[in-house]
């Protein structure tokens, strides 16, 4: 009995300590799409590439700034469960608030884009900015 509680008290320890992988770094847990191009000590900078109707896992982004270098259509998963699809232009730039999400590409075309992810984080949301 004494050897199950200390186990039980380990696991506890283990899972209230160690980062969720729903919240890990992209660039940790999806290589193969995510690759750091920059970094310093304010941003860093991700070049995101997918193939054809490729999924990545659950990742988290701190706020930032998107330029899409090619048109594509996605879809997103939240963190609750929530999806939402959306569309855009190469050479379209969106803000983006931190989030953790799950993207899949919907298209029969690669997608690329690059992320600015900012290392300070903003105090008002993008969606106040414009």
């Amino acid at each position: 009995m004494k050897t199950l509680t200390i186990i039980f008290t380990i696991l506890t320890v283990i899972l209230l300590f160690v980062p969720s992988a729903s919240a890990q770094d992209p660039t940790k847990v999806d290589s193969q799409h995510y690759k750091v191009v920059f970094e310093n000590d304010q941003v860093r900078v991700l070049r995101i590439s997918y193939g054809p109707h490729e999924k990545s896992v659950m990742h988290y982004h701190p706020a930032g700034v998107a330029v899409f270098l090619t048109s594509g259509k996605g879809k997103f998963t939240f963190a609750d469960g929530t999806t939402k699809e959306m569309s855009w232009d190469a050479g379209q730039t969106v803000p983006l608030e931190a989030t953790k999400h799950q993207p899949e590409n919907l298209t029969d075309q690669p997608f690329e884009l690059i992320q600015v992810e900012l290392k300070t984080q903003p105090k008002v949301k993008s969606s106040e900015l414009y």
